[in-house]
């Protein structure tokens, strides 16, 4: 953390300033592990179709939370990762055995995740208002430790980009073309789907469960409008995602208002002008 520490004494905010306000500065360091985490998986959350599903995952975290917390662990952290990756799991099982429509599992699970979160969480009459702070997020409450595990999280789904990217996309656009070319397409969604478990899980308490979904759709869905390319589509999805994280939390800290909210609000901003501005296709 010393070399993070000593790059930011040089930049030129009151904050920054040596020995000063460290919660700023771990959370500019979160931010710019998180925003490139959530800018590469929107691509194919957008790409996939998968925006309700990773809404239903931030209720099933939600929900893991509450478990961690009934259960009396000291980081119930962890108990909500092992309960999202069960829930992504249990998911692409039934979605795949089932005649439904895919927005009908994501529905039965969302709100069955939902209502058993609530229940755990009020279980013996106990007051919901501890779950209040996971609604709005803190991300000025962040450790160096989590810091670390994400950015491990980010070098791993960097490495399943590269040797994945291929069959995530076909998977994505033709699942039965994919299939017959020998792609594993219920391991590959799958495994998307469990990386994009432990990255809603884990960044929830700091951006927050109301807008977290928002991460995962806005840098996707503001590329999509301006990309010509898959390369461009990547490239406007991390920028945007990185941009609008460092924006929105410098408004939050000078103006005192929700990080997730104002990063949130940045992207909507961005993916308005990629949809004023873009290129219309030729009919």
């Amino acid at each position: 953390m010393e070399l993070w520490y000593a790059l930011v004494d040089l930049l030129p905010f009151q904050w920054a300033q040596p020995g000063q306000m460290y919660f700023m500065k771990h959370a500019l360091l979160a931010v710019l592990v998180i925003t490139p985490l959530f800018g590469l998986l929107s691509t194919m959350v957008v790409h996939s179709r998968m925006s309700f599903f990773s809404d239903a995952l931030g209720h099933s975290a939600f929900t893991g939370m509450a478990i961690g917390a009934l259960c009396g662990f000291h980081e119930p952290t962890w108990a909500a990762v092992l309960f999202a990756l069960v829930f992504a799991l249990l998911f692409n099982l039934v979605k795949r055995r089932s005649a439904l429509a895919s927005d009908t599992v994501i529905g039965v699970f969302s709100s069955t995740a939902v209502a058993l979160g609530i229940f755990l969480s009020t279980l013996g009459g106990r007051s919901f208002t501890r779950f209040n702070s996971l609604l709005i997020g803190d991300i000025l409450s962040v450790e160096p430790g989590k810091i670390g595990v994400l950015a491990l999280i980010l070098l791993l789904v960097l490495l399943l980009w590269v040797l994945s990217f291929n069959q995530l996309m076909l998977s994505a656009v033709h699942p039965a073309l994919a299939d017959s070319r020998g792609v594993r397409v219920f391991w590959q969604e799958t495994v998307f789907s469990m990386a994009i478990a432990v990255v809603v899980t884990l960044s929830m308490t700091w951006v927050g469960l109301l807008v977290i979904n928002s991460l995962l759709v806005l840098p996707g869905a503001a590329a999509r409008n301006a990309a010509r390319n898959l390369w461009q589509y990547h490239l406007l999805s991390l920028a945007g995602a990185v941009l609008a994280g460092v924006a929105g939390l410098m408004t939050s800290y000078y103006a005192g208002g929700s990080s997730g909210a104002a990063i949130t609000l940045y992207l909507s901003v961005w993916f308005a002008l990629t949809f004023l501005f873009r290129k219309k296709q030729p009919r």
